[in-house]
C-alpha cells in the first residue's frame, strides 16, 4: 500500500498553478499584431506586459524601480562618521569632566592636549590611541569606538562575519581571522591563475565556516558576494565628499591595522578587482534619508542598487541580442523573492511551449500553424463588427464549417486544424497494433491521424490588391488593411479551401505577399500608389486559375501616382501623369474583358480618389465602398462571401 507523507510548502513553483496556454499566448501575440506590431515586437511586448494571470517583465521592473526608491530614502552614507564623532564627543566630554576638578599641571596639560586635538574625526581617534585616559568611562567610550570600527569593517567586508567573532575581539579570534584571510587569498590566486579551487573551497569552508554565518554553497558564491561587497564600498568612497571620503578611509585603515589585517585585505580587494572586473566598481550613488545608515548596512543598500541597476537592464531585454536566459534568477531572487523568479521561469516557458507546441521556429518566427491562428483572430475582429452593424452575420463556427465534406480523407500534416477522422485513425492505429505484433494497449502514433476534407460547391480565385503606400500610415488605416488580409486569408483556407487566394500589396512597385509574410507586413516608407502594376499581377493570377470564378478586390485610400515602365523601373508624380492613369485604366479594361468584377474599397474622403473609382466602377461594371478603417473588413469579408454566394445560386 503506498504511503503518502505531507509538509509544509516551502518555496519554488506553484505546485497548482495552471499550465501555460501556448495558444492563448499566440491570441495575444495575434492582438498586437494586429494592432501594427512586428511578430518580435508582439512577442517582446507580450513577455513584457504579460497575460492573463501571469506578470509580465514591465510589473517586475516596477517593483524594482519601487525598491530602488526605497533604498535610496533608506539614510546617509555617513552614518559611521556620525556615531564614531557622537562617540569620541562623549569620551572627551567625560574626560574633561574627570579633569576638571584636578588643580595639577597634569590635567591643564591634559586638558590643552584634548582642545588642540585636529577636526578630522580620523585623526583625533588616531591620535588618542597612546592617551592615558583619567576617566574610566571615557577610556570605555574609546573603547567602544574601536570595537564599532572592527564589527563594521568585518561586516562591511563580510556580512555578518562579527556575530562569529568575540566582542571585545580576543588575540585568539584574531589570529583564525588573520588565518582565514591568509587561507582566502591563497584560494583567490590560485583561482587567478586558472587552477581548479571547487576541493580548496570544500577544505576552506571546512575550517573557516563559522566566519560566514550565511554559508555559501559554492566558490562562485562566495567571490560573488565578496565581490559585489567590495565594489559597492568603493562606490560608497566615491559618492562621499572628499573630507568624508578621507575620514572613513583613515578609519577603516586604523582598524585593519589595529587587527594587523591591513596586508591581508589589501591583497583580497587586489584579487577580487582582478576576479570580477564587471562589477561597476566606480560611480556616485546618492541615498537620503533622516537616518545615518551603519558601514554594513550603507554598504548593502550600495550593493542591492548596484543589482537592481544591472538587474532593470535585463528585465529591460532592449540590449542587442537579449534573452529571458540573460535574467540573473539569484538577482531576481534577492531583489523581488521567490514569486517573482517563478514568474521569469513562467515567461520562459511560454517561449519553450510556442516552439514545442509548433507555434514558433528557433528563430523565433511564426509557423504557418500560428499564422492560421492569427488570421482566425483577424476574422473574429471581422465578423465582431460585423455583428455590431447592420450587415448581417457570417460567423464561422468551426474550422470548414462553411464548406460540406467530401466524404475523403487524408493523412494529418504538421499544423493542420481540420476536423478529424476518428474513425479513420483508430483504425489506423489499430492495424499498425496488428502488424507491429504489438502487445499491450493500443497507442496513437503521428502517422495514424488523418482528417476530413472540406470543399465548397463552387471554386473560386481571389486576388485582394492592398495598398501598402505610406499614405495609409498617414492616414491611420494600414492596421485595419492588414487586418483584413489576415482575416481572408483565413476564411479563405478554413471556410473556402479550395479557393484559392493571393494577396498583392502595392507602393512604388507592386509584389505579391505569402501568407506567412502577413503578420510582420508593414507599409512602405517610399512613395507612389502603383495600382498599374498591382492590377498586372492580378491580371496573370487569374488567367492561371480561368477554370474558376474571379474575385478582384482592391484597398486604397488614393488615386494612382505611379505605373511600372518597360524595363521593369517604377515612375511617381503628384498629381498623377496622363500616362499613369492610362496605363491604369487600360488594366481594368483588360480585366473586364475577361469578365473580372473589381470591388473598390475607398478610405478616406480624398475627392480625386472619390471620382476616379466611381469612373472605374462604371467601367468595369464592380461596386465601390466608402468605408472607415474601422470597418473596412465587414466590407471586404462580406462583398467577398456575397460574391461566392451569388455565383453559387446562380449556378
Amino acid at each position: 500500500m503506498t504511503r503518502y507523507r505531507y509538509g509544509a510548502f516551502h518555496g519554488g513553483p506553484d505546485p497548482l498553478a495552471e499550465p501555460v496556454d501556448a495558444a492563448g499566448a499566440v491570441d495575444a501575440l495575434a492582438d498586437r499584431i494586429l494592432d501594427g506590431s512586428s511578430v518580435r515586437d508582439a512577442l517582446r511586448d507580450l513577455l513584457r506586459q504579460g497575460a492573463d494571470s501571469m506578470r509580465g517583465l514591465d510589473d517586475l521592473r516596477r517593483r524594482i524601480q519601487q525598491r530602488r526608491r526605497e533604498l535610496q530614502k533608506s539614510g546617509r552614507l555617513d552614518g559611521l562618521l556620525e556615531r564614531v564623532r557622537d562617540k569620541l564627543d562623549e569620551a572627551l566630554e567625560l574626560e574633561k569632566s574627570a579633569l576638571f576638578p584636578d588643580p595639577s599641571d597634569d590635567a591643564r596639560f591634559r586638558e590643552s592636549m584634548l582642545d588642540m586635538l585636529p577636526d578630522d574625526t580620523s585623526r583625533a581617534v588616531r591620535e588618542l590611541a597612546d592617551y592615558d585616559w583619567r576617566s574610566p568611562e571615557a577610556r570605555a567610550a574609546y573603547d567602544e569606538i574601536r570595537e564599532m570600527l572592527r564589527r563594521d569593517v568585518l561586516d562591511q567586508q563580510f556580512k555578518n562575519m562579527s556575530q562569529a567573532m568575540q566582542n571585545p575581539m580576543s588575540p585568539e579570534s584574531q589570529q583564525a581571522l588573520k588565518d582565514m584571510l591568509s587561507d582566502l587569498n591563497s584560494m583567490l590566486d590560485k583561482h587567478r591563475r586558472g587552477e581548479d579551487v571547487s576541493e580548496d573551497f570544500e577544505e576552506f569552508m571546512d575550517k573557516h565556516g563559522d566566519f560566514f554565518p550565511d554559508r555559501p554553497e559554492s566558490f562562485e558564491q562566495l567571490l560573488d558576494d565578496l565581490a559585489r561587497r567590495a565594489a559597492a564600498m568603493q562606490r560608497m568612497l566615491d559618492s562621499m565628499t572628499p573630507e568624508q571620503r578621507e575620514e572613513l578611509a583613515e578609519l577603516m585603515a586604523q582598524a585593519w591595522q589595529d587587527m594587523d589585517l591591513a596586508a591581508e585585505m589589501a591583497q583580497l580587494q587586489d584579487n577580487l578587482r582582478a576576479l570580477r572586473p564587471d562589477l561597476p566598481w566606480n560611480g556616485r550613488q546618492r541615498l537620503q534619508g533622516e537616518r545615518g545608515l551603519s558601514l554594513p548596512d550603507a554598504t548593502e543598500a550600495l550593493a542591492e542598487l548596484a543589482d537592481l541597476d544591472a538587474l532593470d537592464s535585463q528585465l529591460g531585454q532592449s540590449y542587442p541580442g537579449a534573452t529571458l536566459d540573460d535574467i540573473d534568477e539569484e538577482a531576481v531572487r534577492r531583489a523581488l523573492g521567490r514569486q517573482a523568479v517563478d514568474d521569469i521561469e513562467r515567461l520562459r516557458e511560454i517561449e519553450r511551449q510556442l516552439r514545442e507546441q509548433g507555434y514558433l521556429t528557433d528563430r523565433m518566427e511564426l509557423t504557418p500553424k500560428a499564422i492560421r491562428r492569427i488570421g482566425r483572430t483577424a476574422l473574429r475582429r471581422v465578423f465582431t463588427d460585423l455583428e455590431a452593424g447592420p450587415r448581417g452575420d457570417h460567423d464561422i463556427h468551426d474550422t470548414g464549417a462553411a464548406g460540406e465534406f467530401t466524404g475523403q480523407t487524408r493523412a494529418w500534416e504538421f499544423g493542420d486544424e481540420q476536423p478529424l477522422d476518428v474513425v479513420r485513425t483508430i483504425g489506423n492505429a489499430a492495424r499498425r497494433h496488428l502488424s507491429e505484433g504489438s502487445a499491450g494497449r493500443l497507442q496513437l502514433a503521428p502517422d495514424d491521424f488523418e482528417v476530413r476534407e472540406t470543399e465548397t460547391r463552387t471554386r473560386a480565385a481571389v486576388v485582394l490588391l492592398v495598398d501598402q503606400s505610406f499614405s495609409m500610415v498617414m492616414n491611420d488605416t494600414w492596421r485595419a488593411a492588414k487586418t483584413t488580409a489576415l482575416a481572408l486569408q483565413a476564411l479563405a483556407s478554413t471556410a473556402f479551401p479550395l479557393d484559392a487566394l493571393r494577396v498583392i500589396t502595392f507602393a512604388n512597385l507592386a509584389r505579391v505577399v505569402s501568407a506567412d509574410e502577413l503578420p510582420d507586413l508593414d507599409a512602405a516608407s517610399i512613395q507612389g500608389t502603383n495600382l498599374h502594376h498591382a492590377l498586372i499581377l492580378a491580371g496573370r493570377f487569374l488567367d492561371r486559375h480561368r477554370d474558376a470564378e474571379p474575385v478582384c478586390l482592391v484597398v486604397t485610400d488614393g488615386e494612382p501616382t505611379a505605373h511600372l515602365l518597360p524595363d521593369g523601373d517604377w515612375w511617381f508624380n503628384w498629381p498623377p501623369d496622363r500616362e499613369t492613369i492610362s496605363l491604369t485604366v487600360a488594366e481594368v479594361d483588360r480585366l473586364t474583358r475577361r469578365g473580372v468584377p473589381i470591388s473598390w474599397f475607398r478610405l478616406g474622403d480624398d475627392p480625386r480618389l472619390e471620382q476616379f473609382l466611381d469612373a472605374m466602377a462604371r467601367r468595369n461594371g464592380g461596386r465601390v465602398f466608402a468605408t472607415d478603417g474601422n470597418r473596412l473588413g465587414d466590407y471586404v469579408v462580406t462583398d467577398y462571401v456575397r460574391a461566392r454566394t451569388g455565383r453559387r445560386r446562380s449556378a
